[in-house]
């Protein structure tokens, strides 16, 4: 699930991207364009009720590729996403609009 919150100047906007504690999992790393992929992916931090969580600034105006990687393995999309893109792999990526 995406929770944003735009600044007074609608410049940037803060990003909640959360993940339930259906996806199990012991680690949890957020990958994206903003993140270079796994080049410098974000940790996502455990919720004490399960699941994970992660907040980053974001340029606003822009759309942004990204996908959770658990534990290392197994990619997954948000299934809250505001929209999906076909990616070089089969797949797709999760998409955020800012």
């Amino acid at each position: 699930m995406l929770k944003k919150n735009y600044s007074k100047t609608g410049r940037s906007c803060r990003v909640t991207f959360n993940l339930p504690p259906e996806v199990g999992g012991e680690t949890a790393l957020l990958c994206g364009d903003f993140t270079e992929w796994q080049a410098q992916a974000k940790t996502m931090k455990p919720l004490k009720k399960g699941g994970f969580s992660l907040t980053l600034c974001l340029p606003a105006d822009q759309s942004y590729r990204f996908r959770y990687l658990l534990d290392g393995i197994h990619w997954r999309n948000d299934d809250q996403a505001d929209g999906y893109i076909p990616n070089d792999f089969g797949g797709e990526d999760s998409v955020v609009v800012l």
